[in-house]
């Protein structure tokens, strides 16, 4: 897949990195050379250049890229200005940084396909490990919805899924195991499977069901 980075403080920086590592064509932009510096023996292209202007994106054939992430920090209006330019070009997916609720509804006004809050979204992650340590991870995906990986409670143990019931009787689903002995994930769940001690459960549901399931210990 080849994905274009335009910005690259901590968190474009380390995604640029990170697709580089996962085998990916990235491309990275950034006014600055020093941050680029830092990506460029990774990426197969590293531009100083100022993305606010729409010929340096086409003239670097960012037009053909499968994902541009749209990553400017506070410079709310050049993030406003390349999103744009982005959607006119006709990239499939644009998946840009918002600081602030004002932002994120302008640029998916704009077409952005996905609107991430780095911080916030790790701070509710880290939220919800904190206060549950039988909660093993925490994703929030929107305001009202998470996936957690959750170690089973005692009363779950010995039982199937069918005997658990979880979408009745906590309004949660099962979406995959992970086994640790022996290690494996299990997607396609039968509802005979009988949960262990070792298990991990993966759910999906809303925040305070999970929350509901936790207390159930």
């Amino acid at each position: 897949m080849h994905v274009a980075v335009i910005g690259l403080g901590n968190f474009g920086a380390n995604l640029a990195r990170r697709l580089a590592e996962m085998g990916h064509n990235v491309s990275v932009i950034d006014t600055d050379a020093k941050a680029l510096a830092k990506v460029q023996d990774l990426v197969e292209q590293a531009v100083v250049a100022d993305a606010t202007d729409r010929s340096v994106l086409e003239d670097l054939g960012i037009g053909l890229v499968d994902c541009a992430v749209v990553s400017l920090g506070d410079d709310l209006g050049a993030s406003i200005m390349v999103t744009l330019h982005l959607k006119e070009m006709k990239i499939r997916r644009i998946v840009a940084k918002a600081v602030s609720p004002e932002h994120e509804k302008i640029l998916k006004k704009l077409g952005a396909s996905e609107v991430v809050f780095p911080e916030r979204d790790l701070a509710l992650r880290l939220a919800g490990t904190l206060v549950d340590p039988n909660l093993l991870d925490y994703l929030p995906i929107g305001y009202e919805y998470s996936v957690a990986e959750v170690a089973p409670p005692s009363a779950f143990v010995g039982k199937t899924l069918v005997d658990l019931d979880l979408r009745r009787n906590y309004n949660v689903n099962v979406i995959a195991i992970r086994e640790l002995v022996p290690e494996r994930l299990i997607v396609l769940i039968e509802p005979d499977f009988v949960i262990k001690d070792s298990d991990v459960l993966v759910v999906v549901g809303r925040h305070e069901d999970i929350e509901h399931l936790h207390k159930s210990r």
